[in-house]
């Protein structure tokens, strides 16, 4: 029996519903809650976007957008009817089936993998007793999962298809990208799944009645942040698009509706990720303490509140990164990733294994303590016995020792401790000054005085 059948028979008002509930429901419900999350998407990206401006405008003290609506909350509505008539341009190279199928591969999966997030209990909707989630799986973070990995077809099909070199060199830092930081963000999920005991979107949700994961887990979700920071291509980790680097990246030679799509499909990304943070480590839905102890802010509808509340507090923090931190260089990024990112995961993973496993085994308590001390123990002895390296002082020694002769086939190196001569102009700079010097006459004494008088 999974946990949230067993919520449901303890709980009276019936918060929870089993699995089972969804898809038996009445086909017009169904259709009306797709319509309410497509409309919530749609809204929560144009507020997103010009909450965007708006935030980063406050921390370089700029005004940001404050003409189109009351205070300026209708940019994105403007700006998206502007690119509607823009004209429609496709390159001459352009494979013109994958140019036109990319942006739909990344906007779709976009709206899809919003379908398994809770964001309400159960309430009661003409008389049909209903959760506020358009429908559950048994692998809901799964099904997140998949849907995000497959709009990033659409950003290497859109570098591919264009016919051009910046939008290919895009497509394919993507490509790398989120086979890297994917496999740290599926690590960071499996210590949530462990103590969970589901992979269930809405029964993760109920496991956290008493605690959130975050204060239980506090490393995954450290992980999760930075990985789904990668995931959606944000600042400091858009090197797909990077326009410093790649002109437009990936979405170069995209115009119009094309490119709108594209847009789209980036902040609903967040919204989501946005939302599944939430879901995963800030108990979804449910009120944070004490409100959670008062009825009537959390049951029914007024939950709902609390989760978009959670789930803006984390767009801040995607606005917050682009505002304060540059972009990383592509390497950095993606040795972070193999060797930091991945190696922490795994260690964290047999290391919540290894606790969830004697806390539900071992009964004992000092015998729990005493295999914790055992452990830590053993890693202390494992890094003491890691050898420290090559000390500092030696690294210049070495400069230089592993270069091939030129006459064994080697590549043409200067040495080490070449120093370049001076340019004739900084020689002119240089000299300027001391002929001015040279060129100023001495100041002439001061006569003497012919009498006593004048002295």
């Amino acid at each position: 029996m999974s946990v949230l059948e067993v919520l449901a028979q303890e709980d009276g008002t019936g918060t929870q519903l089993p699995l089972t509930s969804f898809g038996n429901e009445p086909f017009w419900l169904t259709i009306a809650k797709a319509l309410f999350v497509f409309v919530l998407l749609l809204l929560m990206t144009l507020f997103t976007i010009v909450f965007e401006r708006k935030v980063v405008a406050r921390m370089q003290q700029r005004s940001g957008p404050n003409r189109v609506g009351p205070g300026g909350w209708g940019q994105s509505l403007a700006d998206g009817l502007k690119l509607a008539f823009k004209e429609d341009i496709i390159p001459k190279l352009a494979d013109r089936p994958v140019y036109l199928l990319a942006p739909v591969l990344s906007a779709v999966p976009a709206f899809l993998a919003f379908s398994v997030i809770p964001f309400g209990p159960a309430v009661d909707i003409a008389g049909t007793r209903t959760a506020l989630q358009l429908t559950d799986l048994s692998v809901g973070v799964l099904w997140v999962l998949a849907c995000t990995s497959l709009g990033v077809y659409g950003i290497v099909l859109a570098g591919w298809s264009s016919g051009s070199v910046y939008p290919l060199l895009g497509g394919l830092r993507s490509a790398a990208q989120v086979i890297s930081y994917e496999i740290a963000m599926a690590l960071s999920l499996i210590a949530v799944f462990l103590y969970a005991g589901s992979l269930s979107t809405s029964e993760i949700v109920a496991a956290q009645d008493n605690r959130w994961f975050v204060l239980t887990l506090p490393v995954s979700f450290v992980i999760y942040v930075i990985a789904i920071t990668g995931e959606v291509n944000r600042a400091p980790f858009d090197l797909p698009e990077a326009e410093s680097e790649l002109v437009g990246g990936f979405h170069t030679e995209y115009t119009s509706l094309k490119f709108a799509m594209f847009f789209l499909a980036e902040y609903i990304n967040i919204v989501t990720v946005s939302a599944l943070a939430t879901t995963l480590f800030f108990g979804g839905w449910q009120a944070p303490f004490p409100f959670s102890r008062v009825e009537l802010l959390s049951e029914g509808w007024f939950p709902i509140v609390w989760f978009l509340a959670k789930t803006l507090v984390f767009i801040f923090f995607f606005v917050w990164l682009r505002g304060v931190l540059p972009r990383m260089r592509y390497d950095a990024f993606m040795r972070f990733g193999w060797k930091v990112l991945v190696p922490v995961g795994l260690v964290w993973i047999l290391l919540v294994a290894a606790i969830r496993t004697a806390t539900l085994e071992i009964e004992d308590r000092s015998t729990l303590l005493l295999w914790v001390g055992v452990l830590f123990a053993i890693v202390l002895v494992v890094f003491y016995l890691i050898p420290a390296g090559v000390p500092e002082d030696d690294e210049p020694d070495r400069l230089g020792t592993d270069l091939t002769p030129l006459s064994d086939g080697g590549f043409p190196t200067p040495p080490m401790d070449l120093s370049v001569p001076p340019t004739p102009r900084s020689l002119a700079s240089a000299s300027a000054p001391a002929a001015a010097v040279a060129a100023t006459p001495d100041p002439a004494p001061d006569p003497a005085p012919d009498s006593p008088t004048e002295a």
